[in-house]
């Protein structure tokens, strides 16, 4: 995935346990933090998005 704040591809290790979680990680190039919302849709779907 992209960083929202420098643009640079990082690694995210993302639990599919954390659904309906919000949680905050630093930017392993800029050291800003990323929020992370990992939801699931109706028919199971897990997503993730990033602010």
């Amino acid at each position: 995935m992209g960083c929202p704040y420098c643009g640079e591809t990082i690694k995210v290790l993302i639990d599919s346990t954390d659904i309906d979680q919000q949680y905050i990680e630093d930017c392993q190039v800029c050291c800003k933090p990323i929020n992370f919302l990992v939801s699931e849709s109706m028919d199971g779907e897990v997503s993730v998005n990033v602010y």
